[in-house]
């Protein structure tokens, strides 16, 4: 079966086809560094590689790009507000991204280009797009004209007559309010590069184009990011990059949101949270099932109770794995995944229903350790194992059973299941109104070096 995309600009399931037969090149819209990661940031870096995961397991040599935008008013911002360079900030919160994709089991990126270490590419393309007619300077900014391209906002299905575009301070003699920044002109106090329009930085769409087209040509199979970049980012990258001649992306695939309280997950809300914070409470391996498991158009709505149940949900896979390896010993993975993973992973990345079959594997493997059927419960195994495998899940594999993983991480998933064990009994104590027991219960975890905290969730557990 060939593999199917959802594709924006279509705004259907479409089957892909390879630019380069054999081969797949990806660009996602990776990280802005003025702060650290949120579980919602990490979404997207997750679904994606487990997009890219599909793709190497169906045989295609994947090349996979990453960008990280290390300038932006937001960056500038907070060095203002901290007294701090704009690069410290920039650089100190691009190690804490990758230290959450690393926790949480991505893929490092074929290439993961800064935006500042890409200007000659950024001046190159607005020569460019000026003597094409697409762009033109005034007072120190380069802006792009909207109405010099008739396929604008094909993207996000906008009509042009009526667009708010985004507009930043310092923005001035635009022709049309609607054009959009490609350079920005130089403020007193800001870091700024020279360019033959003045001194000045680059807006934040000029960044992806310039960056696609050198590590992906002037064609590349898809672009991904969050549902959030349609419009502006994509659809003003989409003008740039075509206005100067290339024909860019083929596919479109946007993942959707984690939400709290039906609203999308960011810092500005103050909502967050961090991923940093996450895996102190949760395994790693838990919160990757958790975030990665949903389809990716799906809305995520975060919740304790939602990560519990994906928790417990992960726990009878991996006690299956577990009590296979027991009884057999190691089991590799199997060549291939079963037929009704593999249609479902091909269609649009169905991972709940490639899941479903991971589930109903596990069962049968279940059933045949009752049977004592050894044979066919290191075959179940074995097809759990390549599932899992392509979904980054799979609790054998060196990244999560300790092969240079933190241990620490490990043992405090362990510690909190044998925690929540004890302290359901003791909540089972205080409805009975037993609370001699209950008291007990809590006097012996203090003692053990715990704290225990009665919520309106529910009790909660750290260490002293």
């Amino acid at each position: 079966m060939t593999i199917r995309l959802y594709d924006t600009s279509a705004r259907q399931i479409r089957d892909f086809t390879p630019i380069k037969p054999g081969c797949v090149s990806i660009y996602l819209c990776g990280a802005t560094v003025q702060a650290a990661p949120h579980i919602g940031h990490i979404r997207s870096g997750l679904n994606f590689d487990i997009m890219r995961r599909w793709f190497a397991h169906r045989g295609y040599d994947v090349t996979f790009v990453r960008n990280v935008t290390d300038i932006d008013d937001k960056i500038i911002q907070k060095s203002a507000e901290q007294g701090r360079p704009w690069w410290a900030i920039g650089y100190e919160n691009e190690v804490a991204f990758n230290a959450a994709y690393d926790a949480l089991g991505c893929l490092r990126p074929t290439y993961e280009p800064r935006a500042t270490g890409h200007i000659p590419e950024m001046i190159e393309m607005m020569r460019g797009l000026i003597e094409r007619g697409h762009a033109y300077a005034a007072d120190g900014n380069v802006y792009f004209d909207v109405r010099s391209f008739p396929e604008y906002l094909q993207l996000s299905n906008q009509e042009l007559d009526n667009l708010r575009q985004p507009s930043g301070e310092g923005e001035t003699g635009k022709r049309d309010p609607r054009d959009f920044a490609m350079w920005k002109a130089a403020k007193e106090g800001e870091p700024s590069w020279d360019t033959p329009w003045g001194r000045g930085r680059p807006g934040w769409h000029l960044e992806c184009s310039a960056m696609a087209h050198k590590y992906l040509g002037s064609a590349f199979d898809v672009h991904g990011g969050g549902v959030d970049l349609v419009f502006p980012h994509h659809e003003n990258e989409i003008a740039q990059a075509k206005a100067y001649g290339d024909d860019f992306a083929r596919y479109w695939s946007h993942n959707a949101w984690v939400t709290m309280s039906g609203e999308k997950m960011s810092k500005s809300l103050g909502n967050s949270v961090l991923v940093s914070e996450m895996v102190k409470r949760w395994r790693p391996i838990v919160l990757r099932y958790y975030l990665g498991t949903p389809h990716y158009r799906s809305m995520i709505e975060y919740s304790e109770e939602a990560l519990r149940e994906a928790e417990s949900s992960f726990a009878r896979i991996e006690g299956f794995v577990q009590r296979v390896v027991e009884k057999a010993g190691t089991v590799e993975p199997a060549a291939e995944v079963p037929l009704a993973f593999a249609e479902a992973m091909d269609d649009d990345l169905g991972v709940p229903q490639a899941l479903a079959i991971v589930h109903t594997t596990v069962r049968q493997g279940n059933s045949a350790l009752t049977a004592d059927d050894k044979d066919a419960a290191v075959a179940r195994l074995a097809e759990v194992r390549a599932m899992l495998g392509v979904l980054g899940l799979d609790p054998l594999d060196e990244r999560w059973s300790g092969g240079g993983a933190d241990r620490g991480e490990d043992l405090h998933g362990v510690v909190d299941s044998l925690v929540r064990l004890v302290l359901e009994q003791r909540q089972g104590a205080r409805a009975r109104k037993d609370y001699a027991t209950a008291d007990a219960i809590r006097d012996q975890l203090q003692q053990s070096g715990l704290t225990i905290e009665d919520t309106p969730s529910g009790p909660r557990w750290s260490l002293t």
